[in-house]
C-alpha cells in the first residue's frame, strides 16, 4: 500500500515539474504575443513597388539611350511610343503599354510620360528628365500580384553614358539618381504614399547580360538620413526605410536582390524590421552566381522580436 502511494506521489511530482518547466519555456518565448504581419507586408510592398518602378525605369533608360545606340531594342515590348514637341521647347514622350514585357514575366498597362528639354541627350553627364506614371499597372505573371503607380519623379544621369555600353572599354560605371513621390494602389484597392530618393550604380558587361545594379538612399526626412523610401503605409502609419548596406541586384537573377540590408522604421508603433537579402529556398546564404529565393526579416516591437524568411515578391 505504501509502495502504491509512493508511486502515485512520484507521478504527480513529475507532472507538476513538467508543467512548471513548460510554463517557464512558454513565458520566455514572448515573440508569439506580437503579430509581425504589418512589418512583413511593408517589406513585401516596398519590394513590389521597387520592382515595378525599376521595370519602367529600365524602359525609360533604354528608350532615352536609343538615339546613341541606334537600336530598335529601345522600344519596349507590347508598347507604343508617341513623341510631341511642345511650344516651351520641351519634348514629351508617352510610352503606352499593352501587355507582356519582353521577358514574359509581367503584364503592363497604362502610360509612362517622359519630359526633357530639346537638345538634352541622355548620354551627357548631368542630363535630367521628368518621369510621370499615369495609371501604370504592372501584374506579375507568377502569383498575379498587381499594383498601380501614379506620380512624378526626377531622373538624372549623374555620370553620363548609357547602360547598354557598360563594359565596352570606355564606360565601366554609370550612376543614376531618382527622386520624387507617387501614390501606389494595390490589388485590394488599398493605397500608400511613396517618396523615393534612390541612387543606382550600374557596373558589369551589358553585351553578356551581366549587369549589376547597386542601390543606396540619399533622402532626409524627420531626422532620418540615408532614406531610400518613406511615406504612409496601408495602415496609415508613417514609415521610413534606410539602406544601411548597399542592396545589390543582378540582371542574370531577373534583378532580384542578392545582397544588402534595409531597415524599415515605424516609430508611431515602436516597431522596425531589418531586411537582409540573399538567401536560398532553404534559408541559407547564396554563394557565387546563385540567385536568391528568399530574404530574412528580423522584426522588433518594443521588447519583442523574431526572425522569418520570406519569398521574394
Amino acid at each position: 500500500m505504501k509502495t502504491r502511494n509512493l508511486f502515485s506521489l512520484l507521478v504527480i511530482l513529475i507532472a507538476v515539474v513538467g508543467f512548471s518547466m513548460t510554463s517557464c519555456k512558454k513565458d520566455k518565448n514572448t515573440t508569439s504575443t506580437v503579430d509581425p504581419t504589418s512589418m512583413q507586408q511593408l517589406a513585401n510592398d516596398e519590394n513590389q513597388v521597387q520592382n515595378a518602378s525599376d521595370e519602367s525605369l529600365n524602359d525609360v533608360n533604354a528608350f532615352l539611350s536609343g538615339s546613341a545606340l541606334k537600336s530598335t531594342e529601345s522600344v519596349p515590348c507590347n508598347a507604343t511610343i508617341d513623341t510631341v514637341i511642345t511650344a516651351n521647347d520641351t519634348v514629351t514622350i508617352h510610352i503606352t503599354y499593352h501587355g507582356l514585357n519582353c521577358n514574359g514575366t509581367r503584364i503592363r498597362t497604362g502610360q509612362v510620360e517622359i519630359k526633357k528639354k530639346v537638345g538634352t541627350h541622355w548620354w551627357q553627364a548631368g542630363a535630367t528628365v521628368f518621369i510621370r506614371h499615369i495609371n501604370f499597372n504592372i501584374t506579375k505573371v507568377n502569383g498575379g500580384k498587381s499594383i498601380t503607380l501614379n506620380g512624378t519623379k526626377t531622373h538624372e544621369n549623374v555620370t553620363g553614358g548609357v547602360i547598354a555600353q557598360l563594359g565596352n572599354g570606355t564606360v565601366n560605371t554609370i550612376i543614376h539618381k531618382t527622386w520624387g513621390n507617387e501614390t501606389v494602389t494595390f490589388s485590394d484597392n488599398t493605397t500608400k504614399i511613396w517618396n523615393v530618393a534612390r541612387q543606382q550604380t550600374f557596373t558589369g558587361v551589358a553585351s553578356t547580360n551581366n549587369i549589376v545594379m547597386t542601390l543606396d538612399g540619399f533622402g532626409t526626412q524627420d531626422n532620418y538620413t540615408g532614406l531610400v523610401v518613406w511615406g504612409v503605409n496601408r495602415q496609415g502609419e508613417n514609415f521610413y526605410t534606410q539602406i544601411t548596406q548597399s542592396v545589390v541586384l543582378r540582371q542574370q537573377c531577373d534583378w532580384d536582390p542578392c545582397a544588402g540590408i534595409k531597415i524599415h522604421q515605424i516609430p508611431s508603433d515602436s516597431k522596425s524590421a531589418t531586411l537582409t537579402f540573399g538567401f536560398d529556398s532553404n534559408n541559407q546564404p547564396i554563394t557565387g552566381t546563385e540567385c536568391p529565393a528568399k530574404y530574412k526579416l528580423d522584426w522588433q516591437k518594443n521588447n519583442h522580436s523574431g526572425t522569418v524568411y520570406l519569398p521574394l515578391p
